[in-house]
């Protein structure tokens, strides 16, 4: 497994044109802007961190797999649109896990790990980017599993909902970026917003459902391998061992 995503991480950053909005795409205004947006949940987001290492050690582990998790699936691009690309955010089961706030720094750490050795994203870019796929992403995640477990109770539903909108979200996001930074010069925002959501559908829809899929297999490992974990952060109920009568 470990080899495989060695792999999955190396190849997939051949080709340089394949990214998140890459450095130096969006004009300095925006790119600034962005960053201003991201950096007040990057604050909040570390203290949530500090907040929960300190009072479960024990679940630092999971952490690191839930930033893995994210490292290696948004690492595998499909170049779709021009200065971005499609592929899967990894996001959704670590907001789950801890919240929204710690995953908006599990993913911009992923995101500037990126830019810094693969080539995949940029600095200057990295607020948009972060905004769009480890801040909104995750946040959605995070409120629609809670709805529908208030709603139906069903945990693998609200796992895969809430991976697969994680992802469609950071690219509904991110076509409104690509949209405010470059209007089309006839129809504006609306027109721009419509050509860069559109294309990025073709290919992050399927790619949505997958990584839900994938979600909750991942999620089925954790509960039979990391069961006191989950009933640390109260994802799963303990379950007492049935003894058989003497």
């Amino acid at each position: 497994m470990g080899t495989l995503s060695f792999y999955l991480v190396v190849s997939a950053a051949a080709p340089a044109y394949g990214m998140h909005i890459m450095e130096g795409y969006l004009p300095p205004a925006w790119a600034a802007f962005w960053w201003v947006v991201a950096l007040p949940f990057m604050i909040l987001g570390v203290r949530s961190l500090t907040r929960i290492t300190k009072a479960n050690p024990e679940l630092k582990l999971l952490l690191a797999l839930a930033g893995a998790f994210t490292f290696v699936l948004s690492a595998l691009k499909m170049p779709s649109v021009t200065g971005s690309c499609a592929h899967p955010t990894g996001t959704g089961l670590g907001a789950v896990l801890f919240g929204p706030l710690a995953m908006s720094v599990l993913g911009s750490l992923v995101l500037l790990f990126q830019a810094l050795l693969l080539a995949h994203g940029g600095l200057t870019t990295l607020g948009a980017n972060a905004f769009s796929m480890a801040i909104a992403g995750p946040f959605a995640a995070y409120w629609i599993y809670h709805l529908i477990m208030q709603l139906t109770g069903k945990q693998k539903i609200a796992i895969f909902l809430a991976a697969a909108l994680a992802d469609l979200l950071t690219y509904v996001i991110t076509s409104i970026q690509l949209a405010l930074a470059f209007p089309a010069p006839v129809g504006g925002f609306i027109v721009s917003f419509a050509k860069f959501a559109g294309i990025f559908a073709i290919t992050q829809v399927p790619l949505a459902i997958s990584e839900g899929l994938l979600t909750v297999l991942v999620w089925n490992w954790l509960q039979s391998y990391t069961p006191q974990e989950l009933e640390l952060l109260r994802l799963i109920k303990h379950k007492p061992q049935s003894h058989e009568s003497i």
